[in-house]
């Protein structure tokens, strides 16, 4: 039996599900139909590269793969604090739990580059 905290994919799905649901709220001018856009396109986009990375034809697509899922982490998380410190959403403080979640998945994903890198050689 796995825990879910601990089931990458899982923790990806939930993540694109509330990063929709962030993108949904983001008030509807200018700015905060672009950064929704932005935040759309890079937060949900590691769920579906994880999955291309488990389906990896050698180590060294693993990694690249597992790479492509790391920016897109970094560039939503970067988009996620800028919303946060536009206000660009109603309640700013709200948005602290998906942007912790979205730090987490970075260090995870680094942490598996790492380990995939060193079991290369």
């Amino acid at each position: 039996m796995s825990n879910p905290k601990y089931n990458l994919e899982d923790r990806l799905l939930d993540f694109a599900v509330r990063v929709i649901r962030v993108s949904e709220a983001m008030k509807k001018t200018r700015a905060g139909s672009h950064m929704a856009d932005q935040l759309l396109r890079s937060g949900t986009s590691p769920y579906g590269q994880h999955g291309e990375a488990e389906g990896a034809e050698s180590r060294g697509d693993f990694i690249h793969k597992l790479r492509l899922c790391h920016k897109e982490l970094l560039e939503t998380r970067r988009w996620l604090r800028l919303a946060q410190r536009a206000g660009l959403v109603d309640k700013p403080q709200l948005l602290d739990a998906i942007v912790l979640e979205a730090d987490e998945l970075v260090r995870i994903f680094a942490a598996s580059i790492r380990t995939a890198q060193r079991n290369r050689k």
